[in-house]
């Protein structure tokens, strides 16, 4: 009997902007199965991170909430345990829940409503990485992201983060096989969350040979020189040490290459896990969501990374499939991974999902039904991490974009008609009132002063407890992944013969004894 719940397949790729797919207009990447997706899918065209960094992207993608509500301000603040999060509510619906791969969870609680992980994670969970307004933007040596990514792109068969995502798509469609043969009955929510494409730029040999050099596009906007900048894009320059480096048009167009490489890559582990659901039956019955935590400059304006606002970095791909349920379409609303929560308790619950407590995004259900775009609608981030010396906020609603922060001069984009975001309208006089407008808007939802203090006095303590736990004994928060030895493959405690009829899919044909 098939489930009345779907089943909730949940791919993340990490810094992959949206500007890089086919399904949102480029004509070179090859990502087959992201197309079909895209084909048969629910395309948001208008999608962003609330914050562009991995962990206060990620925690938002599970609890819904901007990183001023729960202290996730950074990639070294701790995701608190009494947040509720999608995978409880999951749960409370009866479905499975599992991560593989990446999250990037600081602290101790590294499930936050997930019952099982089945892979470490490849960044550290402690508070190592906290950043330190006080400093004004000073470089630190030991983390900050360099050059050396731009400038050693090419072929790698293997690296650190090759061996990280190679184990998380192994295990998996392991537990897509597991789910099939022992637990058919229950709805599972299974998340592959993948490092790549973020750089470095290297790609086995495969995916590099998809491309060739004299093909690879050059940024939409080239270099701009430093004193041109806009004030927070200066300070991502010199944060990473951008001009410590000359870096050639060979070198752009070869970490491009890699790039669009390791997109393929990551399209063809998701060929993967949607042949595994094809030969166990359960693809008509599973959700496929796929999404990305940020984005990536990619040499656009010479920058490199992420940690803005801008479209390169901020815009990311969100595609909701499942052909038996939603019609194919492309939704123009902005949207952010805010809105995941809300929309995968009502995926649950058909539409009828009620919230433990209010959540900065919207659920995304009406809009996978066919409820027309709301016009008003509004996609808001916030950044407090590195690249920044005050709370940055983002609105975007409509063809507009507005980004402010304390000190610097205001943002404002018309992305209709200026979708690479050359021209910032906001000093010009026919657009003052407008961004005025939206920056009393902002400064009425967020209390700027407030989250400045409590984010300078969680970094300070931070930085304190980091030395501190560095001193004696060391008791780690990064993921130890368990696996019960004595419950894989065949053990003395159970029947051999049992064993290997339960372990296959699909079921052998039932065979009668004689002896009956």
């Amino acid at each position: 009997m098939p489930q009345a719940k779907p089943n909730i397949l949940f791919v993340i790729a990490d810094q992959l902007a949206a500007r890089y797919l086919r399904a949102y207009g480029h004509k070179l990447v090859k990502t087959p199965h992201l197309d079909r997706l895209a084909e048969a899918g629910v395309v948001f065209e208008n999608a962003y991170t609330p914050s562009p960094l991995c962990a206060p992207a990620r925690a938002t993608v599970m609890n819904g909430l901007l990183p001023s509500r729960t202290g996730v301000y950074d990639n070294a603040a701790e995701f608190p345990s009494s947040i509720p999060t999608f995978a409880h509510y999951l749960r409370l619906s009866g479905y499975r829940t599992c991560l593989s791969g990446k999250m990037h969870f600081v602290g101790p609680d590294q499930l936050h409503g997930l019952e099982e992980r089945l892979t470490t994670d490849i960044y550290p969970a402690d508070f190592g990485w906290t950043p330190d307004w006080r400093l004004r933007q000073e470089r630190i040596d030991w983390w900050y992201h360099n050059m050396t990514s731009v400038l050693q792109p090419g072929i790698a068969e293997i690296t650190n983060q090759l061996e990280f995502d190679d184990e998380a798509a192994f295990l998996a469609t392991r537990k897509l096989y597991d789910y099939a043969r022992y637990d058919s009955d229950t709805p599972f929510c299974l998340m592959a969350s993948f490092t790549h494409p973020h750089d470095p730029y290297a790609a086995r040999g495969k995916y590099w040979n998809l491309y060739r050099d004299d093909e690879i596009d050059p940024p939409s906007i080239p270099a701009i020189a430093n004193e041109e900048l806009d004030p927070h894009s200066r300070r991502l320059y010199e944060m990473s040490a951008m001009d410590d480096y000359v870096v050639t048009e060979k070198d752009v167009r070869a970490a491009r290459h890699g790039y669009y490489a390791n997109i393929s890559y990551v399209d063809d582990l998701i060929g993967k896990l949607l042949a595994t659901l094809k030969a166990t039956g359960q693809l008509e019955n599973t959700i496929v969501v796929f999404t990305s935590d940020h984005g990536d400059f990619l040499g656009e304006r010479g920058l490199w990374y992420k940690m803005s606002f801008l479209e390169p970095s901020a815009h990311i791909p969100l595609i909701i499939w499942a052909p038996k349920r939603f019609k194919p379409r492309r939704v123009s609303e902005p949207v952010t991974l805010a809105d995941i929560l809300p929309t995968f308790a009502d995926l649950a619950d058909g539409g009828k999902a009620t919230l433990a407590r209010k959540v900065d995004g919207r659920s995304l259900y009406p809009l996978l039904c066919g409820a027309a775009p709301d016009a008003n609608a509004t996609a808001w981030g916030e950044y407090l991490a590195e690249g920044v010396i005050a709370p940055m906020y983002m609105l975007r609603r409509g063809t507009w974009k507005f980004i402010h922060t304390p000190t610097d001069p205001d943002q404002l984009f018309d992305l209709g008609a200026d979708p690479d975001e050359r021209r910032n309208l906001a000093g010009y006089p026919d657009h003052q009132a407008r961004a005025q407008s939206f920056r009393r808007e902002v400064e009425q939802a967020f209390d700027i002063p407030r989250i400045t203090e409590q984010v300078l006095t969680s970094q300070q303590a931070r930085l304190m407890m980091f030395e501190a736990l560095r001193r004696g004994a060391h008791f780690p928060w990064d993921f130890q992944p368990l696996r019960e030895a004595s419950e894989q493959y065949t053990r003395n405690h159970m029947s051999v013969t049992d064993r290997d009829l339960q372990s296959r899919f699909p079921r052998a044909p039932d065979v009668q004894s004689k002896r009956r």
